[in-house]
């Protein structure tokens, strides 16, 4: 939750959110002032202010409210204006281009849209996090038992030894066994230091996802231990089971991609709207302030600009480039579909295979451990060697360090299965 990169993903929903405000903002009411005055030589040679307050719309059209006022022994005459000013109230009308969709209203839709890919986006990212901090967590549990296991044969190789230096005392035992005994606890010693050379590493390698609100990291504590029942929990936590249909449209990538050809087809139906002449059409109906109220249909500004090029080379091809933007995401958009398909089944598959290979090891361990204490039974009555012993408990370590890697990669699966749904909890 207090993770940087999680903050940071988070960050892509205010992106979004701003993004949209900002594409909203075209839509803005606008008031526009323009003044002008000249004075020279005591003598007013012009002063002339324009102001509108336009209030976009929709489809296009804007509103248009203004005044105008003109004074002055050099006025322009096209400028000329009655003493009190002059009153404006208009429309503008795109006819062509621009009426059903254009630029402000394109960049509203994918500002829209753009909301779902950041949504998404921002749960892939998450997902990625949980998932490293997940597998750290994994590899410092196996580790921690790795090292419990090695502690646990240090002991019995120290107490066989001690064991075996007394019976050399009192003559039962050769020499040559202190030898064979030591050897044995050398190596366990050995084992265990590096083991827990290992498990500092993956202390500190999860600690890199521990973290206060206030951005203030945490070292893991020396007294924290691991679940030991993780394997049967981990499902539950995770929310996911590999024998459960997942729906792939709820997918974030799915979704990341639909936004993403949502967005291009807006810019498709712009770049084809492009293929219309352009023709402008604007009314204003004019009046001075002390007779605004009487309606003078004579009185009035009227304006149109068409425009249209003959050939449409550049707007023809920015459409077949727009429809190949959305042809080349659409069969990204496939292909993701049957990557995702084909990774949930290879994942369940492992899942499965995993789960019964820990069963046979399981077997395996009862069995070495039978064969082991057999021996030490034999060894005790002077049948067996300390060599067999030895060779019958590398035996049984090496199931039992295998038994951990097996359920390493077991709950490895797991959790590689909650990267695929990415279903963030």
């Amino acid at each position: 939750k207090y993770h940087p990169l999680v903050k940071q993903a988070n960050l892509k929903l205010n992106e979004a959110q701003a993004n949209l405000m900002q594409a909203r903002g075209a839509f803005d009411p606008k008031i526009e002032v323009d003044f002008n005055e000249k004075q020279f030589k005591n003598k007013e040679y012009y002063s002339i202010l324009n102001s509108s307050f336009k209030i976009p719309t929709w489809y296009g059209i804007e509103l248009k409210a203004g005044f105008d006022n003109a004074e002055g022994i050099y006025v322009n005459p096209e400028n000329s204006l009655p003493n009190s000013g002059l009153t404006s109230l208009g429309i503008s009308v795109p006819i062509g281009q621009g009426l059903f969709i254009n630029q402000r209203m394109a960049d509203i839709r994918k500002a829209k849209i753009a909301q779902n890919f950041n949504a998404a986006e921002r749960n892939l990212q998450a997902i990625e996090v949980l998932h490293e901090a997940s597998v750290s967590y994994i590899n410092w549990k196996r580790i921690f038992e790795e090292v419990k296991l090695y502690e646990n044969y240090l002991d019995i190789a120290s107490n066989r030894y001690n064991g075996i230096e007394k019976l050399i005392t009192e003559g039962d035992k050769p020499a040559i066994d202190s030898i064979e005994a030591g050897i044995a606890v050398k190596s366990r010693m050995l084992n265990l230091e590096e083991a827990k050379l290992k498990l500092i590493k993956a202390k500190f390698e999860l600690s890199n996802y521990l973290w206060l609100e206030d951005n203030v990291p945490l070292e893991l504590n020396d007294n924290l231990v691991p679940e030991i029942s993780l394997s049967k929990t981990i499902k539950e936590v995770l929310q996911v089971n590999e024998l459960n249909p997942i729906d792939l449209n709820n997918h974030p990538k799915i979704i990341a991609l639909d936004a993403k050809i949502a967005m291009l087809k807006v810019d498709r139906k712009l770049k084809e709207n492009a293929l219309l002449p352009k023709l402008d059409l604007s009314y204003n109906y004019l009046s001075e302030p002390s007779y605004i109220d009487n309606y003078r249909f004579e009185n009035y500004k009227i304006g149109l600009n068409f425009s249209f090029p003959i050939f449409l080379r550049k707007e023809r091809g920015s459409l077949k480039l727009a429809d190949l933007k959305i042809q080349d995401s659409e069969f990204g958009l496939q292909f993701e579909r049957k990557s995702l398909e084909n990774k949930l089944k290879a994942q369940q598959q492992e899942i499965l295979s995993l789960e019964k290979q820990q069963n046979y090891n399981n077997n395996l361990v009862k069995d070495f451990t039978k064969l082991l204490n057999a021996e030490d039974r034999l060894f005790e009555m002077g049948e067996s060697s300390l060599f067999i012993i030895n060779s019958r408990e590398n035996s049984l370590v090496s199931s039992q360090l295998n038994e951990i890697a097996l359920e390493n990669r077991y709950l490895n699966a797991i959790i590689g299965l909650y990267k695929i749904i990415a279903n963030p909890l």
